[in-house]
């Protein structure tokens, strides 16, 4: 005999009981822990500060100020397009800003600064070991070989640190998409500045005055031609943990060979992509047309396939609770809908003002982390604090229903698409026949 989810613990109209004790132990927990907590972050600040300030006093020392100053006014201009489109990805469950931030700054800071200082030690390296006749060609070897191997290693060590500590928001392949190509964007506009300073500051000792030919040439190669080519190779390690992140955790080896061979793959397109530049003729639009511009255009049909299907996780999931009474029928349809997250946010705003807009954001936002925990759940990847993080959300839900379900019930009626919800096991029974938590 299955054993429906259990109902609602209390009513709307009151305040959390004494029964739910899971909550304030978490909180208890929380403050605990906070100091600890406060000198991890703090000690993190101030290693990606320190690697910042050393690594403007390297571009700096390279470039000259004015070619710094340049530089940095030419390499911000992607920068707010690439995290727009990012941000785009992630819209269905956006990770906090925390985490985004920390990627951003690690790819800028402490993963540019271990580039810098490596492939500077690799070239000096190359120049002295290898015949004399052969110099002339160290920088290329170094570009293609080295380079690739030690770049996508520091950019991957933001994602492999998110996907360790802040487990809660790996939920799949547009999570690490998301966290590696933000990473990327950071990286990449560092690395542009360097590249544009000193282009600026070449032009200036021929005597040119303003952007001259080779900050011109610089620009256009670096910033409008392939302003996605560090996100395109970093997102390969982030599909490599994404695909991880819905692994077992009894498939041990298969969750470690996964995010190697994704790193791998990285490395090996960074090294094309570097490579191509010292081919002959038109060698490097031929890499550039036929390799690495259908390659864009794979990750990109991937992404939002992935993004679609977590669309369809929340119209899966959602469900089990519909049938224990948490929310209302037409919620998993509104819910999986982008237009009808936006249409019940501006019921909300036009109703009940910008706070009953921001009351229904942090509903979608409680409610599709239910979803994706409770896909966790069935897949047999969740923590062991399941149950209590479960019944948190279902917390915040309970609190914000009032506000949050009669505008999501409003968007239903405004967004014409039938709406069957599917059969799931956890609707006649949780746990699933052979899953325990």
């Amino acid at each position: 005999m299955h054993q429906s989810p259990p109902p609602p613990l209390f009513p709307p109209h009151q305040p959390a009981p004494s029964a739910f004790r899971h909550y304030a132990q978490r909180r208890a927990l929380w403050d605990t822990l906070w100091d600890s907590k406060a000198v991890r972050a703090g000690g993190l600040i101030l290693l990606l500060a320190l690697c910042g300030l050393v690594i403007l006093a390297l571009v700096r020392e390279q470039t000259g100020t004015e070619g710094f100053l340049v530089g940095l006014g030419l390499a911000v201009l992607p920068v707010p397009l690439l995290i727009a489109a990012f941000r785009w990805m992630d819209r269905v469950e956006p990770k906090p800003w925390r985490n985004l931030v920390f990627a951003f700054a690690w790819g800028s800071c402490a993963a540019t600064l271990v580039a810098l200082l490596a492939n500077g030690y690799a070239t000096k390296w190359l120049l002295t070991s290898i015949d004399v006749s052969q110099r002339a060609d160290a920088s290329s070897w170094g570009a293609t070989f080295v380079a690739p191997v030690v770049e996508e290693s520091a950019k991957a060590a933001a994602v492999l640190l998110l996907f360790l500590f802040r487990r809660r928001d790996f939920n799949g392949i547009v999570d690490g998409v998301v966290i590696a190509g933000i990473t990327a964007t950071g990286f990449a506009f560092t690395e542009n500045i360097l590249y544009l300073g000193n282009a600026f500051a070449s032009d200036q000792s021929f005597g040119y005055s303003g952007l001259g030919a080779t900050t011109a040439a610089t620009f256009f190669m670096r910033v409008l031609m392939s302003p996605f080519a560090h996100p395109l190779f970093t997102s390969m390690t982030g599909i490599g943990f994404g695909i991880a992140a819905t692994l077992a955790p009894s498939r041990r080896v298969l969750r470690v060979l996964v995010p190697v061979a994704a790193l791998l793959t990285a490395m090996v397109l960074h090294g094309v992509w570097n490579g191509s530049a010292s081919l002959p003729g038109l060698g490097f639009l031929a890499v550039y047309a036929l390799f690495m511009v259908p390659v864009f255009g794979a990750l990109t049909w991937l992404t939002i396939w992935s993004r679609q299907n977590e669309l369809r996780t929340i119209s899966t999931h959602l469900p089990a609770y519909q049938a224990a009474g948490w929310i209302t029928p037409p919620e998993p349809l509104a819910l999986s809908s982008m237009r009808a997250r936006g249409i019940a946010r501006d019921t909300a705003r036009r109703t009940g003002g910008p706070a009953a807009a921001r009351t229904v954001a942090e509903y979608i936002s409680f409610a599709t982390s239910l979803a994706f925990l409770r896909q966790r759940a069935y897949r047999g990847t969740a923590d062991q604090d399941f149950t209590a993080r479960e019944q948190e959300l279902l917390h915040h839900l309970w609190q914000r229903r009032e506000v949050a379900q009669p505008a999501l019930a409003s968007s239903v009626a405004t967004t014409p698409r039938p709406f069957a919800a599917p059969v799931w096991p956890g609707v006649q029974g949780w746990p699933p026949p052979g899953r325990h938590f």
